[in-house]
């Protein structure tokens, strides 16, 4: 570089702003020679900062983002961390706190397209109400273990539960990895750190609340609330028969439920993994759909959700949990659903791999191996077998469908195998399903599903 394009000054904003209408290149300071200031070659208004030692060069930061004062002070840390560690970045930042590292994430994450609104939403609630107020004026250089354990970990874990406070560090992790990915930090305080390494108790999954004895006397409760409650039975009724999440059922378009086909599609942008999944219908649960879809219209509803909500979207996260509230008295949730069909397709013999795929778990890269032609049938097998068996407790009363068959002919599932013949052969009791406080409800007891 010629020595007109460097131009040897005591580096500052209006030193900068002096010579933006010139063609100099370069700006160094004689008090600090390893620093240097570059223009844009696209907007001289702007520009960025390097940090030489020997002859590596490493970014330091973009101006205005940084000043001529914040990247003076900051300086000497990146010096001594480049002295150390020649390979080390020479970010530097304008945050001076945490709160400040938190507050650019938030806005970051908001309008991130790739994350669903729900974990927005999840992670917003711990940004705001904890991480802010615990470790928002908490300096950045004093983002460490002592820091984390005192202001953070050690409070929430006398509070809340364990399984929560980990979520919470999750944010804060993710929020850190992120800067530091994106060069907005010179290094990363978390590094090497590990939730274990604050807290030794293992956190116990929570216990399933719907055990295979309890399947009759919930089909039971759907029947008898159905003609009261549709929308909450249906939806509950869908989630048991196909082991599908909450969001994935409560979003479901009639457009994407095909009786003549036998399948249901639920969009990519619909689902937790964000990969589309489908799911074949077998003969009970188009009976099923086919009785909902007539009570619907009955009722003067040919909109394009199989659950609607208000403002003419699909049914919100929240009401469906209260629907769901209502339906159990508390007793359960809508993941217990989920839960309890994963456990019955084990008893039933359903391959490993193939409850995985049902469930539409994200898989890894060697499980991708297993996936082939005959998956879709694999899954059709497992839900024949999995809704003869609950046609046995109850669920021929729910979907209003008949199923002659001649003397001796299997329902569809069966036969799949010997241990799905014992388990059909050999039914589980009827234990009626107890509303809140033991009791089962009366008729004057029904609770409403909250959508109509």
């Amino acid at each position: 570089m010629s020595a007109s394009k460097t131009l040897h000054v005591q580096l500052t904003d209006a030193e900068i702003r002096r010579n933006q209408a010139g063609d100099v290149r370069q700006l160094r300071d004689p008090r600090h020679p390893a620093l240097r200031f570059r223009y844009s070659t696209v907007d001289r208004a702007k520009g960025s900062w390097h940090v030489v030692v020997g002859k590596d060069w490493g970014k330091a930061g973009n101006y205005p983002d940084i000043n001529a004062k914040a990247m003076l002070a900051t300086l000497p840390t990146i010096l001594a961390r480049r002295s150390a560690d020649p390979a080390a970045k020479s970010t530097a930042t304008n945050w001076s706190t945490v709160g400040e590292l938190l507050s650019w994430y938030l806005e970051r994450m908001t309008r991130d397209r790739a994350l669903s609104e729900k974990r927005k939403a999840s992670a917003k609630s711990a940004l705001k109400r904890h991480l802010q107020p615990r470790l928002g004026q908490l300096p950045l250089a004093g983002l460490n273990r002592p820091a984390i354990d005192r202001l953070l970990l050690m409070p929430m874990q006398q509070r809340y539960a364990l399984s929560f406070v980990r979520s919470v560090w999750g944010v804060l992790g993710v929020a850190v990895r992120q800067a530091y990915r994106l060069d907005l930090l010179a290094v990363n305080p978390l590094a090497g750190l590990e939730f274990t390494d604050f807290v030794r108790t293992k956190i116990k999954a929570k216990a399933a609340r719907l055990h295979s004895d309890d399947v009759p006397g919930l089909l039971d409760l759907l029947v008898e609330q159905f003609d009261d409650s549709p929308a909450a039975c249906v939806l509950a009724g869908l989630m048991l028969c196909h082991g599908t999440r909450l969001g994935e059922t409560r979003l479901a378009r009639w457009k994407n439920v095909n009786t003549d086909t036998g399948k249901w599609f639920i969009p990519a942008a619909d689902t937790k993994t964000k990969a589309a999944h489908t799911l074949p219908l077998t003969v009970q649960a188009k009976a099923l759909l086919e009785r909902y879809r007539l009570v619907q219209q009955g009722r003067g509803y040919t909109g394009q959700f199989l659950f609607p909500g208000s403002s003419s979207q699909a049914l919100s996260a929240t009401k469906a949990s209260t629907m769901f509230t209502h339906l159990s008295h508390g007793e359960w949730s809508s993941h217990d659903l989920r839960k309890v069909a994963r456990t019955a397709w084990t008893d039933l013999g359903v391959d490993y791999m193939v409850g995985e795929l049902l469930l539409n778990h994200a898989m890894k890269d060697l499980d991708q191996a297993y996936i082939h032609t005959s998956a879709e049938q694999l899954k059709r097998q497992a839900l024949e077998a999995w809704h003869a068996y609950l046609d046995q407790r109850g669920f021929k009363a729910l979907h209003g469908g008949t199923f002659a068959r001649q003397e001796g002919e299997a329902l569809p599932g069966e036969t799949m195998n010997n241990e799905a013949s014992s388990v059909n052969q050999y039914p589980l009791p009827r234990r009626r399903f107890l509303g809140q406080g033991g009791t089962q409800p009366t008729p004057n007891q029904q609770p409403g599903d909250g959508n109509e």
